[in-house]
């Protein structure tokens, strides 16, 4: 197919096994990219992810690191630029999501949560920006949540660590402008086939549904594209921070 928007170019999608992240991988094969598909544990589904983008006739590779890791990281980046000779797009996706009472929660707990989805974001995006300036351009896109902009009180250190991408995304983007845009979307609920609904989160929000991995990919591939955006964060929730 021919004048797809990301036609020759280049994306990593952190994470990018299952969920939202395999959604996102599959959107931007399909909008011409080809895509290396970052996985920490998931070697199975990460392979399934790349045959089923193979099987589109697109370019893809799977590639293991935990990427809260700098070593990992690095190893990571030398994996993509000896595939492709190059990157586009960079979607820090990474990172996990768990309760914990505030009075009970562990240094570990806080720990691994900050690493998982800031520090991770941090290290990805600090080794993409000289493949990207050498290039003269490039996008980064992190997911952050509604989680960074709603206090949630069981999730306290899953909030800190998402406004801290939030701020990490408008701080990155004034430092590598103007070559390099950097945008965040932050998910409402979202929910795949097989899982119960979450019917409180139906009943509140404007749309009365729950979000799609579809939904965040459509925010990804759209921010991928876009000229004249830097530095916002996207809440893709259904209206849930109007209520």
């Amino acid at each position: 197919m021919a004048g797809r928007p990301l036609d020759g170019q280049v994306a990593l999608v952190t994470g990018a096994a299952k969920r939202i992240g395999r959604s996102i991988a599959l959107r931007l094969a399909a909008e011409g990219a080809a895509v290396a598909v970052n996985y920490g544990t998931s070697k199975a589904e990460a392979q399934a992810v790349v045959a089923e983008i193979r099987a589109a006739g697109e370019r893809a590779i799977e590639i293991q690191a935990d990427v809260s890791r700098r070593n990992e990281v690095k190893m990571l980046f030398k994996a993509v630029e000896a595939e492709f000779g190059r990157l586009d797009i960079l979607v820090n996706n990474a990172g996990i999501f768990f309760s914990a009472k505030f009075e009970d929660l562990t240094d570990e707990q806080w720990d691994r949560v900050m690493n998982s989805n800031l520090k991770a974001q941090f290290l990805c995006a600090q080794a993409a920006a000289p493949m990207m300036k050498k290039q003269g351009r490039g996008r980064i896109i992190n997911l952050s949540s509604l989680g960074g902009l709603l206090p949630w009180p069981s999730f306290t250190h899953y909030c800190v660590s998402k406004a801290g991408v939030i701020m990490l995304t408008r701080c990155l983007a004034r430092a590598l402008a103007p070559e390099i845009l950097v945008n965040s979307v932050a998910p409402g609920t979202i929910q795949f086939p097989g899982e119960a609904p979450d019917e409180e989160y139906i009943r509140r929000v404007p749309l009365h549904r729950v979000g799609t991995g579809d939904d965040i990919a459509d925010a990804v591939a759209y921010l991928a594209t876009t000229e004249f955006i830097t530095g916002q964060t996207i809440a893709v929730d259904g209206g849930r921070t109007l209520v």
